[in-house]
């Protein structure tokens, strides 16, 4: 992910790009109905966003009930975004994760819980040292009732803190799987520095907080 001299320092600190303003189409994107993705095999997908992939990966891939989670890009108005192109800020997407889980073991609404229980919940467009728009907090909802629990769970979360929630909640509309080398990265990847200095400590600080729902096979 970090090519050459420069870019490996970075990525002491940063999971890597820049941004610019939002635009006008990207207000567009959260006037829309949300699309439902069917039930597969009695398993049901839930979407997240919530700084570097990476971490956010590793965090969900521990949860009991969760079977699969893959890295992508979601919540912005352009097609087939890549990673050069969503850390332009220009597209509108943000490094997010698909969660597929098993509603009998896990809910929505815990998945919600490890969302906000995961993150600093008032850090306006990023995540740690990761900043920009492609890193923002985003909710996504499938359905009226998934809003419901979003504005909910993020309306008690509001009671807790001094600043606002930077959290933002948006109708789903598609998920687009990022490139092969981001899927499983810490798990591949356990030396690099951004995983042993950001991702692993902020693992660590979730499991610390919710160990009743760490599977028991989780590093």
């Amino acid at each position: 992910m970090k090519f050459i001299t420069l870019i490996l320092a970075l990525s002491l600190s940063t999971c890597g790009g820049q941004t610019t303003e939002p635009s006008e189409a990207q207000q567009k994107v959260i006037n829309v109905d949300p699309v439902t993705v069917p039930t597969n095999n009695g398993l049901e997908h839930a979407y997240f966003a919530s700084g570097c992939f990476w971490c956010v990966e590793a965090i969900y891939e521990s949860v009991k009930g969760v079977e699969d989670v893959i890295s992508g890009y979601s919540g912005g108005h352009t097609s087939n975004p890549t990673y050069e192109a969503s850390n332009t800020g220009r597209t509108g997407h943000a490094e997010a994760v698909e969660v597929i889980y098993d509603p009998s073991i896990v809910s929505f609404s815990t998945l919600v819980d490890v969302y906000f229980g995961s993150q600093n919940v008032t850090q306006v467009n990023g995540q740690g040292p990761d900043n920009g728009s492609q890193y923002r907090s985003i909710l996504f909802y499938q359905n009226a009732e998934e809003k419901r629990i979003l504005e909910e769970k993020k309306a008690e979360v509001a009671e807790t803190v001094s600043k606002p929630v930077a959290a933002e909640i948006y109708p789903f509309q598609k998920f687009w799987v990022a490139e092969d080398y981001h899927q499983n990265y810490e798990k591949l990847h356990p030396e690099h520095p951004y995983i042993q200095n950001v991702s692993k400590p902020r693992y660590q600080r979730f499991k610390a907080k919710f160990p009743e729902l760490i599977k028991e096979n989780a590093h």
